[in-house]
């Protein structure tokens, strides 16, 4: 593994242990070259995925995009880092799961919209607003009614 800070491809492993709720090893690692520290993670990758999206460009699966955006939509929510890295694996086994290499965006969205609004309905909104490309308030209002159950506050 490449050393980060000088670029060393001589750097040692220091620690090794599960991670992830036992879906990645977690390794620090030490460079002798510059004395830096620094923490990598090893994970099973069943295969190559692809992602189409809806103009019909293709590129290679990223889960660190997936990362990312879930992080976004959980920011400042009362959900443990853990719970978010436990739901980014499960977003990926299941799409590695699924059988195909090719998968459309608008079904990795649909996932993770699945996902989201069991763990937190604000993050579910917000990732949603983002999604469904919200113009205006009125697309939030009409999400949100979506959401509410018959005869509750928001029926006017």
């Amino acid at each position: 593994m490449r050393c980060p800070f000088c670029g060393n491809v001589d750097t040692q492993v220091k620690d090794s242990r599960p991670a992830e709720d036992h879906v990645a090893i977690r390794r620090r690692r030490f460079c002798p070259a510059c004395g830096g520290r620094f923490t990598t993670y090893e994970r099973v990758q069943l295969r190559d995925l692809v992602v189409v999206k809806s103009n019909g460009r293709r590129e290679d699966f990223d889960r660190d995009k997936l990362e990312r955006s879930v992080r976004i939509a959980l920011q400042k929510r009362p959900i443990e880092p853990e719970r978010i890295d436990q739901m980014v694996s499960g977003i990926v086994r299941r799409l590695e799961s699924m059988g195909e290499t090719d998968i459309a965006s608008k079904q990795i969205g649909e996932i993770v919209m699945e996902r989201l609004a069991a763990i937190d309905t604000v993050a579910y909104v917000r990732f949603a607003s983002v999604y469904k490309n919200f113009q205006a308030t009125d697309d939030f209002e009409d999400f949100l009614a979506e959401l509410a159950p018959p005869g509750s506050k928001t029926d006017s």
